[in-house]
């Protein structure tokens, strides 16, 4: 760990309101400190690095002369709040950053007051902030009360469906609302799409550089409606591409673009809207991810997310990989697959990195699509792929495949399309914490006709499945794996398709069987290790099918079993579920069988190591060696002994 950086103005600042003193100097002055507060924290504690260095001149901008937590400053996605975290009263927790029982990697309502809207899923912050602006007017209250609301949005988010419902509606509504587009030309990979395009261009005209001039220290050739009498200025703007005309005709006011690192400019801009804005406005702000650090510059992905690291190099201190990803394994098998089937491609919402097919568009550009932060119409358009005679695999993680879900029901599962869904991070995902948990797939999934869901129990099962998807042709099928590296097991030189609904028993037993769905497998058999050594040899079975499931299989458990216990990575109403429906129809339970089903609790698990998560969970091997000798009642037993 390097030392700490010298911060004597920021060390001074216990909140925003100590920053009203500071003359604009002086606020360039802390802008640099709190940079570098930002990139010695994250160097300690790893998370999401360039957003936040992205947005530091403005950041210290919004707090200096607007008024939270009165006034809502609502950060879009929130990857890029760390900085606002420091100055918002939490710089002495700031090290504490996505672990267990410290600061969340995102705005958090529960956190700070200064957080008034918790994010983490991409493109919500302008309906939000339109909301504020609603309440204040109809005389709504909060303990903080209601002034001015901000949305802060980056242009990857601005991609996305809702952030131009939520404009049409605030254009249609005409409150005071300040929008600002922080256009940095990055996501979490480069932005796709015409809307990047039209960004592009607007900054790329030659007025930019006229008005970056003349808004550097003269308030006079502010923007158009703000200045009387400032006719020129207003003709400038107005000239200015292709300019604000899409805001415009959104029922938005447009300023820009401006230099977002630039604070002067930053300053005669916000104090301008501040004092003049009526209605809506954009503040179309040009600023660069990972600014200021010079390793977070020259990354593909500008140091959006990072392990912990040295400041000094920025080499990220990453335990070795001992087994492939999931992750890898699944876009190392399409591309296999792809070589000798060219009906199949790919689909993503912004994460080819994320979900592995940065591998598919680079061997196979043509067939690999990235929609940009769209899920719904990354699913429609997979729909349709499908009904035209491809073979689709949509890769979306499972806590964002949740924004898709009327697209899952009625375009694929209604009309029997066979979709296959790729469903990444699935289970607890560490130290992003509960909004990017894949708790809810099985359960959203599973219920619906027509779909077969399924989930691997480690990396070459997931190599079978998605061989097993990808030749499956009679409807939709989804099949999910977790975050990380897989558990060591030798992997198959080719997948191999599955029989459909049929699972597999690996250990036989007695008394007790142990039916596990995914990766929660290994820790069936630990626990079966331990219950041996108590005289105890319990059946372990996995399940790969919640959907059809292996009726065979599971009623001849419960039929030669005393006890019958599920296992998944996710919440109540998915595979445990299923199975106690088909236990109840099948009258298993008339018999006497003693089931229990392990799940997910029901709360929100916050942010930890994985292994913390699982054991606030109860899902360890340990919690089902105590479950098991719970059900037969050799718990009990013991303790009247003690």
């Amino acid at each position: 760990m390097t030392d700490k950086p010298d911060t004597p103005l920021l060390d001074t600042i216990a909140s925003p309101a100590d920053m009203k003193r500071l003359s604009d100097t002086e606020l360039v002055q802390l802008a640099g400190e709190l940079r570098a507060e930002t990139i010695s924290a994250v160097s300690e504690t790893g998370g999401h690095l360039g957003a936040g260095l992205g947005v530091v001149e403005l950041t210290v901008a919004l707090h200096a002369l607007f008024d939270a937590p009165k006034d809502k400053i609502i950060w879009d996605v929130s990857h890029q709040s760390y900085p606002h975290k420091i100055l918002t009263g939490r710089r002495e927790r700031i090290r504490t950053l996505r672990q267990r029982g410290g600061l969340s990697g995102f705005t958090k309502r529960s956190e700070s007051p200064y957080d008034p809207f918790g994010a983490a899923h991409s493109s919500t912050s302008i309906s939000a902030a339109l909301g504020f602006a609603v309440a204040r007017d109809l005389g709504g209250n909060c303990p903080e009360g209601l002034g001015d609301a901000i949305a802060v949005i980056g242009d990857g988010a601005m991609s996305a469906g809702m952030a131009f419902e939520a404009m049409n509606n605030a254009g249609h509504l005409g409150k005071r609302l300040i929008v600002i587009l922080n256009d940095n030309d990055m996501s979490i990979a480069p932005p796709v799409g015409a809307f990047s395009n039209y960004l592009s261009r607007l900054y790329a005209e030659e007025p930019f550089q006229e008005f970056k001039a003349a808004a550097k220290g003269a308030v006079s050739l502010m923007p158009p409606f703000l200045q009387e009498g400032a006719k020129r200025a207003k003709e400038m703007i107005k000239g200015m591409a292709v300019g604000g005309t899409l805001f415009e005709e959104l029922g938005f006011s447009y300023v820009g673009p401006i230099d977002g690192h630039d604070m002067q400019q930053l300053l005669n801009v916000l104090r301008t809207v501040k004092a003049r804005a009526t209605g809506p406005i954009i503040i179309h702000t040009i600023t660069k991810k990972g600014k200021g650090y010079a390793p977070a510059e020259a990354r593909d992905d500008k140091g959006h997310a990072t392990a912990k690291f040295d400041v000094i190099t920025g080499k990220q201190h990453k335990a070795p990989s001992n087994a492939p990803s999931y992750t890898g394994v699944f876009g190392d098998t399409l591309i296999e697959l792809a070589a000798s089937d060219d009906k199949i491609c790919a689909v993503t919402a912004a994460m080819p990195s994320g979900t592995g097919l940065d591998l598919m568009a680079e061997r196979y550009p043509s067939r690999c699509f990235d929609v940009s932060i769209a899920e719904q119409h990354g699913v429609t358009f997979c729909a349709a792929l499908a009904a035209g005679g491809m073979k689709p695999f949509c890769a979306i993680y499972s806590t964002f495949l949740q924004r898709g879900y009327d697209q899952v029901v009625h375009d694929v599962a209604l009309q029997n399309l066979p979709v296959r869904f790729a469903v990444d991070r699935a289970g607890l995902v560490g130290a992003d914490g509960a909004t990017h948990a894949g708790s809810y797939d099985v359960a959203y999934l599973a219920n619906l006709p027509n779909f077969v869901v399924m989930a691997a129990a480690d990396e070459a099962e997931l190599k079978h499945m998605v061989a097993t998807a990808a030749g499956y042709n009679d409807g939709p099928i989804a099949f999910r794996f977790p975050r990380g590296e897989g558990v060591g097991v030798e992997m198959p030189s080719v997948g191999e398709a599955l029989e459909i609904g049929k699972g597999r028993v690996v250990r036989e037993g007695k008394r007790v069987a142990l039916l596990s769905f995914g990766t929660r497998l290994g820790e069936a058999e630990k626990a079966a290790e331990m219950l041996a050594a108590k005289g105890i040899e319990p059946t372990v079975a996995d399940a790969r099918f919640a959907k059809p499931l292996d009726r065979d299989m599971i009623l001849k458990l419960a039929q030669e079993h005393e006890v019958l216990i599920t296992l998944e990575e996710g919440a109540v109403g998915g595979f445990g579920s299923h199975v106690a429906q088909l236990l109840a129809d099948e009258g298993a339970f008339d018999a006497g069988l003693k089931f229990r089903s392990m799940v997910l609790p029901d709360w929100f698990i916050d942010q930890g190591s994985p292994a913390e998560m699982y054991e606030e969970a109860g899902l360890q091997a340990e919690d089902i060696v105590a479950k098991v000798l719970g059900v037969l009642g050799v718990a009990q037993i013991a303790d009247k002994r003690a």
